[in-house]
């Protein structure tokens, strides 16, 4: 039997009227931040309203809704997902009472002055806290409700899961849900979110499916670098190429969900990063460059919207983790690390994120040097200056004895001033600024009175070139009006052609 040309026809209409849709709702994917509290020197409220917004950061999560920061956010153009903390979902799953008044203290004071774009109610309970996994979906269901009654049933619930909810996910054709969790739980919940146009909300790492895979997952797939054909992830069943892990997990919980019959449901990553540092010996990966590359590519990812393989139509929004690091947390090193700043608002590493519209304005300079990292060991500090200056082939002459960058003759002195060395000479290449996790790249300037490191003596040699080219074209100019000023007579032209050449070799000689 002949196709019917008829189902074509609708089938475009049907994709080209979704999408217009989005587009008239204005669902355009974003990047927004976590903003964790057990952080030594957090800024007051005040000063963080500021920050966020001198950053540019127009969505923003937080685990709890805070009264102090939600007030301090008003009219400045700041989305706000709050959440519930684990401990109060017994009262909120016990008691609508208690949902609507949580919902009367906690965002009607606020909205819509600082718009409420969504509650997160729990963190991971499946695994955090298993046990209150029954009062899980009756706490959604009452905030929900509590939420309609008060005109603001546009404000959606959901709760954010971990990405273990789904196994076997690669190749995301055969990934499904934790049967254990599907009927009695995942089932009701999606069909709840999927009433209340609501999104499933999952915390995805692509470092941790990298680091757990035991080098399977090739690093530059989970940090979104340009693969060749033949390293491409491809699922056997769909053919689809997988250029990065993140779509691939993505997809995964879109082919997990079409085993429940569900495929109206969005997915809103609430959680992913990569820690800037962590165990010298255990977390190699988790360092300054790799968390620069794999933030700074994330949010290139979201902001080219071009989709997933199984959607390309549909490009999900996340927040990254996180805003700042979180140097009270306890468990590994790199639990207090994966902050694009640190608490008082300083960069932990510099983004590259040209063209993002001033989002995150840290990366306003290109200027970067590569230092010896905090905390570094002494040892493994003087293993990674060796190999520096030897196959490392870093110009360490200014740190022999005698020369100008000797003093202070310690380690971490001679180490950082050969990092930069070989991190200048590599012209910044990604990983030329790891040395097994001991170095960090800084925006921060490391000379010390005569001592001028590499990174300076190559932006001061491209100023002074800049400034000879600058003189060579003015007197080349200035030497063209000379001659016609003798053809004509002109003398006036002639004496400020002088002036100019003489200003701009004073500029160049001082």
């Amino acid at each position: 039997m002949g196709a019917n040309p008829f189902f074509f026809f609708n089938l475009l209409l049907l994709f080209f009227s979704h999408s217009f849709l989005a587009a008239a709702r204005g669902e355009q994917p974003f990047v927004g931040v976590n903003i964790g509290t057990d952080v030594s020197n957090l800024l007051p409220p005040a000063d963080l309203a500021a920050f966020i917004k001198a950053q540019q950061i127009k969505h923003i999560r937080l685990y709890d809704a805070d009264p102090a920061i939600l007030s301090a956010l008003a009219g400045a153009g700041v989305s706000v997902a709050v959440g519930v903390p684990n401990n109060q979902l017994l009262a909120l799953g016990s008691s609508p009472a208690t949902a609507a008044a949580w919902v009367a203290r906690h965002i009607l004071p606020f909205h819509p002055d600082t718009p409420i774009s969504a509650v997160a109610v729990g963190d991971e309970v499946p695994t955090a806290l298993p046990s209150a996994l029954p009062l899980l979906l009756l706490a959604i269901r009452s905030l929900s409700a509590a939420l309609t009654a008060a005109n603001l049933s546009s404000i959606p619930v959901s709760t954010p899961l971990p990405f273990s909810v789904i196994l076997d996910p690669f190749p995301p054709s055969q990934a499904y849900f934790n049967q254990s969790l599907a009927n009695a739980f995942l089932l009701p919940l999606l069909g709840f979110l999927g009433n209340t146009s609501a999104p499933l909300m999952l915390n995805l790492y692509p470092y941790y499916a990298f680091m757990q895979s035991h080098r399977a997952v090739p690093l530059d797939n989970a940090l979104f670098k340009p693969l060749p054909p033949s390293l491409e992830e491809v699922d056997p069943n769909t053919l689809l190429h997988y250029t990065n892990v993140l779509d691939a997990m993505v997809d995964a919980a879109y082919v997990a969900m079409r085993n429940l019959n569900v495929t109206t449901v969005p997915v809103l990553i609430t959680e992913t990063g990569w820690p800037a540092n962590g165990s010298h010996r255990e977390e190699l990966y988790a360092t300054r460059d790799f968390a620069s590359t794999y933030n700074s590519n994330l949010i290139r990812y979201v902001l080219d919207r071009a989709g997933t393989p199984l959607r390309p139509e549909s490009t999900p929004s996340v927040y990254i983790y996180e805003l700042f690091d979180e140097d009270m947390r306890p468990g590994p090193v790199s639990e207090a690390s994966w902050g694009l700043f640190h608490g008082d608002g300083t960069p932990a590493y510099l983004l590259h994120v040209a063209g993002a519209g001033g989002f995150l304005a840290n990366d306003t300079t290109n200027q970067t040097y590569c230092v010896a990292a905090e905390g570094a060991d002494r040892r493994a500090l003087q293993a990674a200056l060796d190999w520096a200056c030897g196959p490392g082939r870093a110009n360490c002459s200014e740190i022999q004895p005698g020369e100008i960058c000797y003093e202070p003759n310690e380690v971490r002195s001679h180490a950082s001033y050969a990092f930069d060395s070989y991190y200048q000479k590599e012209r910044k290449a990604a990983g030329s600024c790891f040395f097994q996790g001991v170095a960090m790249v800084t925006t921060t300037d490391p000379s010390h009175g005569d001592c001028i490191f590499p990174g300076s003596k190559q932006m001061n040699i491209t100023k002074a070139e800049m400034t000879a080219t600058q003189a060579s074209k003015a007197e080349k100019a200035s030497t063209l009006r000379l001659w016609k000023a003798r053809a004509h007579g002109d003398v006036i032209p002639l004496i400020l052609d002088i002036v100019l050449v003489v200003y701009v070799l004073l500029n160049f000689c001082s």
